[in-house]
């Protein structure tokens, strides 16, 4: 079963202007609210886009097990919604949000402080930033 074949509450204006994977599914950045801290990226579908909207809670699905999963459910480290948007191409939501405790699995803050591949880059984009060396 794909995602696109579950039924869904989403308003169906919403829904008309998405533009989702083949598998049905829209990426969905998670950023701190008041720091602007990029999180994690999640994906959702109509419904799980739906559950976000109307609950207040990141919901997400889990391609690997198939299911709905609520952040903070079973880790305890909560999302709460403050606000969500589309891209200018209705392909991405960022989904902003009060993280309490980490966002990622591996228990960091973030999922994106672990593996940076370029420190520093100039402003100008010229492209002479630090690159980190493979460890």
């Amino acid at each position: 079963m794909t995602s696109t074949s579950r039924p869904s509450r989403l308003d169906p204006e919403i829904a008309a202007r998405l533009k989702r994977s083949p598998d049905g599914l829209l990426p969905a950045i998670a950023q701190q609210y008041d720091t602007g801290e990029v999180l994690m990226l999640g994906w959702m579908d109509d419904e799980a886009l739906h559950r976000t909207l109307t609950t207040g809670r990141c919901t997400y699905w889990s391609r690997s097990r198939r299911e709905y999963w609520v952040k903070g459910d079973t880790s305890g480290h909560f999302q709460w919604v403050r606000s969500v948007a589309l891209d200018c191409d209705a392909d991405t939501v960022l989904v902003k949000v009060d993280q309490v405790g980490a966002a990622c699995h591996t228990g960091a803050r973030t999922c994106f402080d672990t593996d940076v591949l370029l420190e520093e880059a100039p402003a100008d984009g010229a492209g002479s930033g630090t690159a980190v060396p493979d460890q």
